[in-house]
């Protein structure tokens, strides 16, 4: 009886976390088709495209390799730019550890396998509410990876009948999903002044030249000012 219980309670987990990655999914599918359209036009083949989705898992970092890989750019500039575009990640994990101090080694490098911006704002939402089962956790992660993969290998095939992605506006689905996730974030004042300043800072930045330093520069500043607001309340 209580295995059935276990094994009751592990379905319904996963069914929550797999309901929670849905707007990841929504996102993932679009922008991911254009990440295998641009893979095809740069030379990769479906194999490698898909790989890169399975092995590597990070879609602005996957976009910025084929760019400077159709562009015939070594190696090492590849490694770098991918490297000084992922270190936001450093803060992403650093702000949900807290919620994770008791999970074993091996599941810590499974969830940071595949920890995402989106992954990442659905976690922290919840984990700040109360504690998820590992199971719904990992289902979100496994629900937003399997999205991505199947949206590059669909644009991946259909990149030969596609010249252009951007009249499909497929462009705009990342941002759209970012300003979806946040939404669900923002629940009083104090989250609205540092979103919209962090927003803007981040453009500002962006217009004086740092590129992708300036999203990180920006979320510094962000969340510093977020502590700041909070010890003053």
């Amino acid at each position: 009886m209580a295995s059935l219980e276990t094994t009751s309670a592990l379905r319904w987990a996963w069914l929550r976390g797999v309901t929670r990655a849905t707007p990841i999914v929504m996102g993932y599918v679009p922008i991911g088709f254009a990440y295998g359209v641009l893979a095809q036009q740069a030379g990769l083949s479906i194999l490698n495209t898909v790989l890169m989705s399975l092995l590597v898992y990070a879609g602005s970092a996957q976009l910025i390799a084929v760019g400077l890989f159709a562009t015939g750019a070594p190696a090492l500039s590849l490694i770098l730019t991918t490297f000084v575009v992922n270190l936001r990640h450093l803060l992403m994990s650093a702000a949900l550890s807290p919620y994770m101090q008791h999970w074993r080694k091996g599941e810590l490098a499974a969830f940071a396998y595949e920890l995402t911006d989106e992954s990442f704002a659905v976690h922290i939402a919840q984990f700040a509410e109360s504690a998820s089962p590992k199971a719904e956790v990992f289902a979100v992660n496994v629900t937003a990876q399997l999205s991505w993969i199947l949206g590059s290998w669909l644009g991946a095939v259909a990149g030969q009948l596609i010249a252009d992605v951007k009249p499909l506006a497929l462009d705009y689905a990342l941002p759209a999903m970012f300003i979806a996730l946040l939404v669900m974030q923002i629940k009083d004042k104090r989250h609205i002044i540092v979103a919209a300043a962090t927003g803007l800072l981040a453009v500002v930045l962006a217009l004086g030249g740092l590129g992708h330093w300036a999203v990180i520069i920006a979320a510094l500043i962000g969340a510093t000012l977020g502590v700041v607001l909070e010890i003053g309340d």
